[in-house]
């Protein structure tokens, strides 16, 4: 009766013993580990991985390009698109604004300082934006049909006005793909992470979320292409989105996850001081 007694009293419990359930638990342990990991890097990773995630995302938008021009659909577009994300993801590159949950909840653990976050940031963001512009004018070159679908969608994130409508679109932006991150490591296999990039891709791109980068290799593909804007045009849009992504990745899912992780940050910052 006893051993009864203490079985149930486990299973109430958990498998840890810590003050929260388990798959919590050990999805905390995972982000730690692998932001722990992303953050100490030294430049020349960074960099590289940036880049390769830039590149990996442009064969993205070329599906999303061809996807459009063949359709005129923008969701069934959207699907195209996530082909970019399952290459991310299967590639085990980085894109900018997957830099929110993971590796500031490391931060946040102990495991690594504010410096090095804006490191990982400052540079995937750049090498994103490089690899993508080197291969969004190799697309324009290779694919001269699809210039005026890069063209007029472009147009859509350009020509908007700052108001309320394109500071909700870029905000949901960040929450979206800060979502997907989430949705990735809660998964237990590669089928569910590429389901989750798959829904990524489709919210994003489908409905024309304004989303730093993956919208800047449109527009990057329309200037290739001799689109009639140029690139003041883009940092007019640019530095409102990439702040906006950056909210909405932020005080969206990753504050949420940390105010239900605080016991788990408190334990593993308390392990930090203790040196283990």
């Amino acid at each position: 009766m006893e051993d009864q007694e203490q079985d149930q009293k486990r299973a109430e419990l958990g498998d840890t013993d810590v003050p929260a359930e388990d798959e919590i638990a050990e999805a905390f342990e995972k982000i730690v580990s692998e932001g722990a990991q992303r953050l100490h890097r030294r430049w020349r990773e960074v960099l590289a991985t940036g880049l390769a995630g830039g590149l990996e995302v442009a064969v993205g938008v070329l599906a999303l390009l061809a996807v459009l021009a063949a359709t005129g659909s923008e969701l069934l577009a959207g699907l195209g698109f996530s082909i970019g994300f399952i290459a991310l993801m299967l590639g085990r590159s980085e894109l900018f604004t997957e830099g929110f949950l993971v590796p500031v909840t490391a931060v946040f653990a102990g495991r690594a300082g504010t410096a090095q976050l804006a490191k990982l940031w400052a540079g995937t963001l750049v090498a994103n934006l490089v690899g993508g512009w080197l291969v969004m004018w190799l697309v324009v070159l290779g694919f001269p049909d699809l210039t005026d679908v890069a063209v007029e969608s472009a147009r859509h994130f350009v020509e908007a006005p700052l108001d309320l409508q394109s500071a909700s679109l870029a905000f949901l932006g960040g929450s979206v793909i800060t979502l997907m991150t989430r949705m990735q490591h809660g998964a237990h296999s590669e089928g569910g992470k590429i389901v989750a990039s798959v829904i990524g891709g489709f919210l994003l791109a489908g409905l024309m979320l304004f989303h730093s980068i993956l919208d800047s290799l449109l527009i990057f593909g329309a200037l290739h292409a001799g689109a009639p804007f140029g690139y003041g045009d883009w940092l007019a849009w640019f530095w409102y989105t990439v702040l906006l992504n950056m909210a909405g990745g932020l005080f969206v899912i990753t504050l949420i996850r940390l105010v239900r992780s605080k016991e788990l940050l408190e334990r593993e910052r308390a392990a930090v001081a203790a040196g283990r």
